[in-house]
């Protein structure tokens, strides 16, 4: 169990990477319009600095292609959409990716997922479809949990259904010995409406999250964003509808694609971490870190060492 300390003072325990026993190997997912190359860095990371070895699920971008086969199902009209068998794809590639880290050296034959993105909530669908009895930890990093709320003015549910089906029917996150659900957020840009005055602004403040009970912790992203308050700008604003579209209102902090609030679960140990944004993609490992940049990983990556 994490020690209770005060909130704006816990900081992340450091890794181990100097450990020669064996680690659980990590499966990576990748997030949607990404490819298997957007994470070889971080892989690389992940089994050169710290003795994990990691698995990408193999993803082309023109993959993605294959979910506009939902459109000849009535339930993508009608906001019911069911991954099934639209997503077929993905999760056989997740499948493969999972026997290939079973063949990989492991303590105890458990490995972990790291989900990026909509990787995360695909996860979810895959440990519901073929269970998770080999499965420790599953570690999401910008994954956008939630279903958008219904009823609010100009929000169109842009999956179409698919993670309200995650919520009904997937199980719900837990923080247990046997499996750990850990959710990561960015606070990279703070959104604001398409009218008003409202400050919008990039930050490097400490953060205080949510986490299960008898669990707490607090971390200070270590990305040094020094950008001045100012009004909202053109892309404060223009992220605030993306924004919007995710959890119904434009004027949170997010990482520049999901909003913090629907990167976390209910029952799972929440991080947010400031200045960083979402993708590997347009990503700078100095100036805009993501998820995967080297000095945001040293944050996360204890959790797969444990």
């Amino acid at each position: 169990m994490l020690s209770l300390l005060p909130p704006a003072r816990l900081r992340a325990a450091p890794s181990d990477a100097s450990s020669t026993s064996p680690r659980r190997p990590a499966v990576i997912l990748p997030g949607l319009g990404n490819n298997t190359g957007d994470y070889a860095r971080l892989a690389a990371a992940l089994r050169d600095g710290h003795g994990v070895p990691s698995v990408v699920a193999r993803v082309s971008r023109p993959d993605w292609l294959r979910n506009a086969a939902g459109l000849a199902d009535p339930s993508y009209w009608r906001g019911t959409l069911r991954p099934r068998p639209v997503l077929d794809w993905y999760l056989n590639r997740v499948e493969e990716a999972v026997s290939e880290a079973r063949e990989l050296s492991s303590p105890d034959g458990k490995l972990s997922l790291i989900g990026h993105s909509a990787g995360g909530w695909l996860a979810r669908v895959y440990m519901e479809e073929f269970g998770t009895s080999d499965i420790s930890l599953l570690l999401t990093l910008g994954t956008p949990h939630l279903p958008p709320p219904k009823g609010v003015s100009g929000v169109i549910d842009q999956t179409r259904g698919l993670l309200n089906y995650v919520e009904k029917n997937c199980a719900p996150a837990v923080y247990t010995p046997e499996l750990r659900y850990v959710c990561i957020a960015g606070r990279y840009i703070q959104g604001a409406p398409l009218t008003g005055n409202s400050l919008a602004t990039t930050t490097d403040e400490l953060v205080a999250v949510d986490a299960p009970s008898e669990v707490a912790e607090a971390v200070m992203a270590s990305a040094d964003n020094k950008t001045a308050p100012t009004g909202p700008t053109f892309r404060a604003r223009f992220v605030g509808q993306g924004y919007k579209q995710v959890c119904g209102s434009a004027e949170v902090w997010g990482d520049g694609v999901v909003p913090e609030v629907s990167a976390h679960l209910e029952g799972a140990l929440n991080i947010s971490f400031d200045g960083v944004y979402h993708s590997p993609v347009g990503s700078d490992d100095e100036e805009r870190p993501w998820y995967g940049s080297p000095a945001i990983l040293e944050q996360w990556v204890h959790h797969l060492l444990s």
